[in-house]
């Protein structure tokens, strides 16, 4: 338990009580913390992504769209709402912002800091490896993260995010959403410049060939 109390405590709801674009740039560096009853897992958050339904087509809650899926986005703050995708996996978000406003942010990578060898168990691979926790299932895999955290409370509880080390921080547009329209070219998409564990770096700028026309 000594380690599980050099992480630190669990922030504030007022962490999570604000706009989701603050609350998603303000994650980088963040440690998520998950105490199981396998032991103590943590990381580094080194990539996030805002979702601010219902206007943002990318969000679950566009539209308003309030479903058993859903209903935990739309508050109180400062609780996980964990979803099941491609049928394999699970991804962690909190919730933001005021009760009503049904937004969220995805956590994509951790650099693990606590408990490699018990992620390197669940996930199946060495712990080495910037696999163990570059994705969203991948990080869910590997701190025990399921449905069972759904609604979870992250201001109190086994589940939380804790102060951690800010480094520097850039942005892109967010990952995998292409069927979002304009929405999927806003730059809501916070990741740790140079982070090995960052899921997927933009490609570089393309400088202009002056002999070009």
């Amino acid at each position: 338990m000594s380690r599980l109390r050099d992480l630190g405590g669990p922030l504030p709801r007022s962490f999570y009580a604000r706009p989701v674009l603050t609350v998603a740039r303000d994650c980088i560096g963040k440690l998520l913390v998950h105490v199981t009853d396998d032991g103590v897992a943590a990381g580094r958050i080194v990539e996030a992504e805002a979702y601010r339904g219902p206007f943002d087509r990318a969000a679950h809650s566009y539209l308003g769209r309030r479903t058993a899926r859903t209903e935990v986005m739309f508050g109180p703050p400062g609780h996980a709402y964990v979803f099941f995708v491609y049928g394999m996996h699970w991804n962690f978000n909190l919730v933001t912002g005021k009760s009503g406003e049904p937004h969220a942010v995805l956590i994509r990578a951790l650099e693990p800091v606590t408990g490699l060898d018990l992620m390197s168990v669940r996930r199946g691979i060495s712990p080495e490896r910037p696999e163990l926790t570059n994705g969203p299932g991948k990080l869910c895999q590997a701190l025990g993260i399921s449905r069972r955290e759904y609604g979870a409370d992250l201001c109190q509880g086994r589940l939380f995010l804790a102060d951690g080390e800010r480094r520097r921080v850039a942005r892109s547009p967010r990952v995998g959403i292409d069927y979002a329209g304009a929405w999927a070219a806003k730059p809501w998409r916070f990741f740790e410049s140079g982070n090995k564990y960052v899921s997927r770096f933009p490609p570089p700028r393309q400088k202009r060939d002056p002999a070009r026309t």
